[in-house]
């Protein structure tokens, strides 16, 4: 009887204590890969390295780390690094929330995101507040949502999950629900400093305020104390404005 695969990847760094207890949580469910990012890469999104070579090492921890993003860990593993396809890929535990627009910049979820586009299942989970509170439980929360998926669903069709725990000692008797992503406003403006050499730095601004958080919503159920589930798709098509579009290029005759 052939064991299920399973890859683990995050964005906050190979050294990360919630990489260590996913890949704890996991356990038993079947063999584990793990490859992580050198260092923290919060924030990097769906971001491959294409202009410079990637170096992979093991560390310490027995764990397999990439000098790149968090794509770069999934893709390599994908593409020439693991001897077989896994079945499953998840990532995280992520320090903070991964909602709303803020899944379009997470590493975490581009993480989930690059199995997804190879045509496996995969999974990304964040605690809603930093500082890996309560990371246990969220843990224990992150192994029932995959024996729950494992019971009702086949591997063999791809999809995608974000799934964001609250940072509670009781996480894993919450309810849980299914969600769509809200919304933020526009980010806050820039912070403008200079530098000991007296050039001027920017650092980019703190997240907008949550604009969109009404009842079916990720950051409504977070509010809450609710674990959000967020299928994701990556069909970024407007599909209800190709006609209007159409009407105005159409299509030689």
């Amino acid at each position: 009887m052939v064991r299920m695969r399973i890859l683990i990847a995050n964005d906050d760094g190979y050294l990360a204590p919630g990489l260590a207890a996913l890949v704890q949580a996991m356990q038993g469910l079947g063999e584990i890969d793990v490859i992580a990012p050198e260092q923290n890469s919060s924030g990097t999104s769906n971001a491959l390295s294409l202009h410079r070579p990637l170096s992979v090492y093991r560390g310490t921890n027995g764990f397999l780390y990439v000098n790149g993003t968090p794509s770069d860990c999934v893709h390599v593993a994908l593409t020439g690094l693991l001897p077989q396809r896994p079945d499953l890929v998840l990532s995280g535990i992520n320090n903070g929330a991964n909602m709303g627009d803020d899944t379009l910049y997470s590493g975490t979820v581009a993480a989930a995101m690059e199995g997804f586009l190879f045509g496996i299942p995969a999974i990304a989970f964040s605690q809603v507040d930093k500082g890996w509170g309560h990371l246990d439980a969220a843990a224990a929360v992150a192994r029932s949502v995959v024996e729950s998926v494992l019971a009702a669903r086949p591997l063999s069709k791809p999809f995608l999950l974000n799934v964001n725990v609250p940072n509670r000692a009781d996480a894993l008797a919450l309810p849980r629900r299914v969600t769509r992503l809200g919304r933020r406003h526009a980010s806050e403006p820039v912070i403008k400093q200079q530098s000991p050499r007296g050039d001027t730095i920017y650092w980019i601004g703190p997240a907008g305020d949550v604009r969109e958080a009404g009842e079916g919503t990720d950051f409504h159920a977070a509010a809450n104390d609710v674990v959000s589930i967020t299928p994701l798709q990556v069909d970024l098509t407007d599909h209800d404005a190709l006609g209007s579009w159409g009407s105005l290029f159409p299509a030689p005759r």
